[in-house]
């Protein structure tokens, strides 16, 4: 499966936002990159608004294009208010959790862990980084011995969400419930994204 491998912090200029959501990335050059990153003061059309806000948030859980769309007709589905919904869909995300967790310090480091077997849930090894935890359901690590990028991770002490619950002693934690809205980016407008998806579907 294809992933992005070229530099987060030139997609994060070009995108002009944050995938690690600290906003390290536009502190030296908040202006896109390349010979002419500078110079990019053209409007964007209404569709072009529409591609940034769908490729920030891709970008932002490391998702390709098919597995977003797929993603996106789930939250279709859901009862609940379709934007919510698809947050809701990502952030339940193995890897996205394991990095919510604190196991890793971004989700492609989180991403590794669970495709390299490191990840329990519920007891059990899964390594597919795409699979959708149910809240209740318990994430830990294999080892006994923790990994020493896991220890560091925990030892930084990164900032958790409310809907997690970590045992750094464990090394396992909780999806402890379904996050709102406000505990989630706001520099995306997911209203933007459902409208790309009603004028392609």
């Amino acid at each position: 499966m294809s992933r992005y491998t070229d530099s987060i912090w030139k997609k994060s200029r070009h995108l002009n936002f944050s995938v690690l959501e600290n906003g390290e990335e536009l502190k030296k050059r908040p202006y896109g990159p390349g010979q002419h990153g500078q110079d990019r003061k053209r409007k964007p059309s209404e569709y072009g608004i529409q591609l940034l806000e769908k490729q920030k948030l891709r970008t932002l859980y490391g998702v390709n294009e098919r597995q977003f769309r797929r993603l996106f007709m789930l939250a279709k589905k859901d009862p609940t208010v379709t934007g919510l919904a698809f947050f809701r869909i990502l952030e339940s995300r193995l890897d996205n959790l394991v990095y919510r967790m604190g196991f890793a310090r971004t989700r492609a480091g989180a991403r590794q862990l669970v495709n390299h077997g490191h990840i329990l849930v519920n007891g059990k090894k899964v390594d597919i980084a795409s699979y959708l935890c149910n809240v209740g359901d318990v994430i830990s690590l294999k080892e006994t011995s923790p990994l020493k990028v896991v220890k560091e991770s925990l030892d930084s002490k990164p900032a958790t969400v409310g809907y997690v619950t970590v045992d750094a002693e464990k090394f396992s934690g909780t999806f402890t419930r379904l996050p709102e809205r406000n505990e989630l980016s706001q520099d995306i407008q997911e209203s933007q994204i459902i409208e790309y998806y009603n004028r392609k579907l």
